[in-house]
């Protein structure tokens, strides 16, 4: 059969070539084509296959396009006949009916923005030469020119819609209704904070935590005078930075409390530096007047240098001499709060859709995800569609700070909340949506732009040269850990001191991170990675411990951060390659060598400086050519083996593994010693 036959035949099945050649083949028919023939014409058949796919294409869309002309137009208008006015008109209506696409799209995506299926749509960009996939990525401006060039669509790149603009602290809040205050309390860890609130709100918190350390953030609210106030209690720990950031974010006022024996201290300085960012006023709670040696004078004093002058001294600071202890100064500090408020005129309109903040949230065995969440404004209510970054849902309960239920909460309530999809971060606004649906909708639009931003990012191919220039510097060692906690705010407290554990050789790598207690899934993937798994105020069910001594995944439970951060260090210094220190002892020329049977080479020395000692290291040089890198195993003086020979004398000496010992040979002896390395952070 003729070659054209056979091509003529493929066109028809709309097959390859070489495909209709095995099946004619398969049939009994000779066939008698080359190579290049064969593939010539399977590139013309593509080239005729893809030319037809992109005809039909356009024709059915130019068929749906005239028909769309045609319904706007009633049929009887041609558009060189139309005026200025119906031009302007109906492009206008072509705008707005333009379909809308994100800022990237992927190819799938296209298919079905255009109608078409996918393959062909491969087809037609692998016939212009470019490389096409089901998930590539194309740019709105290049979706866009493709869908006017090839499919006569009208396309246009979504517009941002612009964000809330957020609540401006520099006066206050302005409404419509006075709203209680939103105090934050800050200050030095053990300086008296958690002390203080407890004495405010008459509940023992300090006894329920770890070394008296408050690890997480809780917000609270009293009465006083007739007047709410609400307190946030942020931790005292140094590495909660973010934490306290956080919460001098959402508050009104803060309270700074400096305890009158031990005066400013780091986290004192840290906690200003907050404040003055968040640009809130701050009042000064100068706590444990009442112990041995408190001087609150010098208490204020030291808070010159920060620019804080207190009324004492002409300023406009208000300073309260407090003992939280026994409640002295609780009363004035907290008449002088209500009095910073109403300076500020703090207002709300508890009639707008709520606007709050998320300041702690955990996964509850029974409850499941639990937010706490502060509403700044607005009114949050029972049965209200939530989102809170990629956490949506129906509030399902609302328990206000006494774990009473509640129907509603109003600016400046903080509430916990129930019925989440999942834990919320801390510091994510909430926002209500009509419905389940929409709420639900939003939150996965949120976690597509988050993977949008994480996958879309640049990222730098690495080289070969690169390669080998990392292999040459020695690799990055790295502690792999899987990190789970009580509650989402120790995590990043944690994970962003972790972040600063990291030299040049080597880092933590927290593969991953979460809130609850640790499960079975936790173990299997630190056995895959390679992982130690560290539990902070978190439990492990004895099944679990016991699969993770079965996998040899080993578990470190902590309660208090400060230890849980002093074994990572320890663990990461142990990681570190010991400084080695290498001393030269002396040198000794070879004068003469003696064969001896059974032995080898012994090279006759004079030591000319220093010492050579026994099992100790040796290198020999020859002509100012190093030789041989070896030890010296064996040391005479006068046929009796010693430890060492001082400078001026002659000795017998052999190396091991090294025979080629020559007169005028130089011997250098040298020791090595190793010191370990400590983690300079």
């Amino acid at each position: 059969m003729a070659q054209e036959t056979v091509a003529d035949l493929a066109k028809e099945f709309r097959m390859g070539v070489q495909e209709a050649l095995d099946l004619l083949v398969g049939l009994g028919v000779e066939v008698e084509a080359a190579t290049s023939q064969v593939e010539e014409a399977d590139a013309e058949i593509f080239r005729e296959l893809v030319a037809e796919e992109r005809r039909q294409v356009r024709e059915q869309a130019h068929k749906q396009r005239r028909r769309q002309a045609g319904d706007l137009l009633a049929g009887e208008v041609r558009l060189d006949e139309r005026t200025a006015e119906e031009v302007a008109e109906a492009k206008a209506a072509a705008d707005t009916s333009a379909i809308e696409i994100p800022a990237t799209v992927s190819l799938r995506q296209f298919a079905e923005i255009v109608k078409e299926n996918p393959g062909s749509l491969m087809l037609m960009l692998q016939a212009d030469g470019k490389p096409a996939s089901i998930n590539m990525k194309f740019s709105a401006e290049d979706a866009i020119s493709l869908a006017a060039e090839r499919f006569n669509l009208r396309l246009r790149k979504q517009t941002a819609t612009a964000a809330p603009e957020p609540v401006k602290k520099t006066t206050g809040r302005k409404g419509v209704d006075p709203v209680p205050p939103v105090v934050t309390v800050m200050g030095h860890v053990d300086h008296g904070k958690t002390t203080l609130l407890d004495t405010i709100r008459h509940a023992n918190v300090v006894s329920g935590e770890a070394g008296g350390i408050t690890q997480h953030i809780g917000a609270y609210q009293v009465e006083h005078n007739g007047h709410k106030i609400t307190f946030i209690d942020t931790p005292g720990h140094e590495a909660f930075t973010d934490m306290r950031a956080r919460g001098a974010k959402v508050t009104d006022i803060v309270v700074l409390v400096i305890a009158a024996d031990d005066g400013v201290m780091p986290q004192t300085v840290e906690a200003i530096n907050h404040a003055k960012a968040a640009q809130v006023p701050i009042l000064v709670a100068v706590n444990k007047c009442d112990v041995q040696g408190a001087d609150p004078q010098r208490a204020k004093q030291q808070l010159l240098e920060y620019n804080l002058i207190a009324e004492d001294f002409g300023g406009e600071v208000i300073c309260v001499e407090t003992s939280a202890k026994v409640g002295t100064g609780v009363g004035d500090l907290l008449d002088s709060i209500l009095l910073v408020a109403e300076v500020e005129e703090l207002s709300g309109n508890p009639r707008l859709n709520p606007v709050g903040t998320v300041i702690e949230a955990h996964l509850d065995k029974g409850r499941g995800p639990v937010a706490s969440v502060l509403v700044r404004d607005g009114t949050l209510k029972k049965g209200d569609s939530l989102v809170v970054g990629t956490a949506w849902g129906r509030v399902r309960t609302m328990l206000d700070h006494l774990g009473r239920e509640i129907t509603s909460a109003g600016p400046s309530t903080p509430v916990e909340v129930l019925g989440l999809s999942e834990v919320p971060a801390v510091g994510e606004p909430i926002e209500v949506a009509k419905n389940e649906k929409r709420a639900r909708k939003l939150a996965e639009d949120y976690a597509s732009d988050a993977r949008d931003e994480v996958t879309g990012a640049p990222t730098t191919a690495a080289t070969l040269e690169d390669f080998l220039a990392q292999v040459q510097a020695g690799e990055v060692d790295k502690l792999n850990v899987v990190l789970k906690a009580d509650v989402q705010g120790s995590i990043e407290a944690i994970l962003h001191k972790l972040a600063g554990f990291k030299t040049s050789d080597v880092a933590v790598d927290v593969k991953h991170s979460a809130v609850g207690p640790i499960s079975k899934s936790d173990v299997d993937l630190a056995k895959t990675t390679g992982s130690i798994l560290i539990g902070f105020n978190t439990s492990v069910e004895p099944q679990v411990r016991a699969l993770a001594d079965d996998e040899g995944v080993e578990i470190r439970l902590y309660a208090v951060i400060y230890q849980l951060l002093d074994d990572l260090r320890q663990a990461l210094e142990g990681m570190l390659a010991p400084e080695v220190t290498e001393t030269v002892l002396g040198h000794a020329d070879v004068l003469q060598v003696f064969k001896i049977s059974g032995v080898g080479n012994i090279a006759g020395c004079k030591v000319s400086d220093g010492w050579m000692r026994r099992n100790e290291s040796v290198r020999v040089f020859r002509a100012e050519s190093l030789i041989f890198d070896g030890k010296l195993t064996t040391l005479k003086r006068i046929k009796e083996m010693v430890s060492e020979v001082i400078e001026g004398l002659e000795c017998g000496i052999h190396l091991t593994g090294y025979r080629d010992i020559k007169p005028g040979d130089r011997l250098e002896c040298y020791t090595v010693t190793e010191t370990a390395r400590s983690l300079d952070l």
